[in-house]
């Protein structure tokens, strides 16, 4: 065909616009934007009011729950020793996850401002809506969809893999065509062949991941302080496991190991710092919990910065040890970890790993599942979403319907992906949603001097800017396929726009009844 099903939807949209646009007034109302003052009013309505439960000490966990995960445990094999699309960065990675990480203070020191002067739960979302305009906003909800929906399945899909190894400890082997997607699948074909038939077609997909969303659903929807405590408890055992893995593989550390250093150069530290920004991506998911914070405006920061700097120091000595106890070019592994304790022969501490990486991977599920549908409550509430996603449980003051939509969205996900494909999609996802946040900083400041902040930014415009410039220099190390795929995700966001979100936006009926 001379033109694609791409040309015909890229027309019918610039064909709906012009038409639109006959009205003078049609551009200007796509970049329409909400009073603060607006914002943190409609949040005090009794009907759609969550419940404030939540300390320093319970945001600072959840930061942690959300950072120290799948990251650290899983995708640190493959920003050692890269894979079939990339060169890794070798014992490097700790210059990459420095990178990362001051990358990641410049854009969690733009996120604090805005948590705590704006202190609703629909983060990235809401603070576009207050500078940058309406259409922006939905971009950047739909785009949040990649970091916390997508990131999770890519979580979940981690999950499963550590938890059938963790089985192996027990000489307990789970079904492969129970345990892998269908790309997997689809590459082996004895998986294909062992599993059971309906109407011929061969049912694969990976049972462990669905059972760990369910459940973590369930315990959102009863309310967030009881997932606040379970994060809690999760948040010590693995630390717990993380320290224990770096004492003992302290005494496993063999210098010729460290050599060379460098293996891929500065590209392959780019690529590392890429790939590794995935274990950084939680810190935000704090801004999410705004609406359920006792005091944002102290408590939003600590637990911001004070996760992402805990952090940085845990995924420094983990890439330290691990890179000294076997060659990087052994690590490109989904449990790099466990792997590494096998190989000095400690099978009994590798099952200790990967139990604590099951225990990791839970966290960050529950915190990301926590952050995916206050977003969809923000934009409910905008009228950018259907009302039904706003509504709030009567008894467990939590956004209940967009936690199960949210919930059934991942755990269909994660039945069929894969890991690596999802991870670089919430990459790329969460570091145009920093852009954005860095660039609404400086856009508020300009077009609001005189604002009083809870918390401000220092250092602007230096520290907006930079991170930009940080987060920008991370998306050229992945993959070009992933520019695609986000391209097309984000051209299906502005169609749902088109179909629903302008013509029921809350401002836009506010504007119309004002004549």
């Amino acid at each position: 065909m001379a033109t694609s099903l791409y040309d015909v939807v890229i027309f019918s949209i610039l064909l709906y616009f012009l038409t639109m646009a006959k009205s003078g007034s049609f551009i200007k109302s796509l970049f329409r934007t909400k009073k603060v003052e607006d914002i943190i009013r409609e949040s005090e309505d009794n009907n759609k009011r969550l419940k404030r439960v939540l300390g320093p000490f319970d945001l600072f966990m959840l930061g942690i729950g959300g950072i120290i995960g799948a990251g650290i445990f899983a995708l640190i094999g493959t920003a050692v020793a890269g894979d079939s699309l990339r060169d890794g960065a070798g014992p490097a990675l700790m210059v990459s996850i420095l990178i990362t990480a001051i990358a990641c203070l410049f854009c969690g020191l733009c996120y604090a401002e805005f948590a705590s002067t704006v202190p609703i739960s629909g983060s990235a979302y809401t603070y576009a809506y207050a500078s940058l305009g309406e259409l922006v906003a939905w971009i950047i909800g739909w785009d949040l969809l990649l970091e916390y929906a997508v990131g999770n399945i890519a979580v979940a899909v981690s999950w499963s893999g550590y938890f059938v190894e963790f089985l192996k400890t027990f000489s307990i082997d789970f079904p492969k065509y129970l345990s892998v997607d269908w790309v997997t699948a689809a590459k082996h074909p004895e998986i294909t062949a062992s599993a059971p038939k309906i109407f011929g077609i061969p049912v694969v997909f990976n049972l462990p991941a669905v059972f760990i969303v369910v459940f973590l659903t369930v315990i959102l929807t009863l309310g967030v302080k009881i997932s606040s405590r379970f994060n809690i408890t999760m948040v010590f055992i693995k630390l717990a496991v993380l320290f224990f893995f770096i004492i003992i593989g302290f005494f496993f550390i063999n210098p010729e190991n460290y050599r060379p250093f460098s293996p891929n150069g500065f590209r392959g530290i780019q690529t590392g710092a890429a790939i590794i920004f995935f274990a950084f991506i939680g810190f935000d998911a704090v801004s999410t919990a705004a609406e359920e914070t006792k005091n944002p405006k102290r408590d939003l920061p600590v637990g911001i910065l004070g996760s992402l700097g805990f952090a940085t120091l845990v995924y420094l000595l983990v890439t330290f040890v691990l890179t000294g106890m076997i060659p990087s070019k052994n690590l490109n592994t989904a449990e790099p970890l466990s792997v590494a304790m096998r190989v000095v022969n400690m099978n009994w501490a590798a099952g200790i790993v990967a139990f604590g990486s099951i225990v990791a991977h839970t966290a960050v599920l529950l915190v990301f599942q926590l952050g995916q549908p206050r977003i969809f409550f923000s934009m409910a509430r905008d009228g950018l979403l259907p009302s039904s996603f706003a509504k709030v449980h009567p008894q467990f003051k939590t956004p209940y319907i967009a936690t199960i939509v949210a919930g059934a969205f991942v755990a269909c996900g994660a039945a069929i992906s894969s890991l690596e494909e999802m991870a670089d999609l919430c990459n790329i996802g969460t570091l145009a949603a920093f852009i954005v946040v860095c660039m609404s900083v400086l856009i508020l400041r300009y077009k609001n001097p005189q604002r009083q902040f809870a918390f401000k930014t220092p250092f602007v415009p230096f520290v907006p800017i930079m991170g930009m410039l940080f987060c920008f220099y991370l998306i050229l190390g992945l993959p070009k396929l992933s520019y695609l795929r986000f391209g097309l995700w984000l051209l299906f966001g502005v169609i749902l726009y088109v179909a629903f979100g302008f013509r029921k936006s809350n401002l836009r009926k506010e504007e119309i009844s004002a004549g």
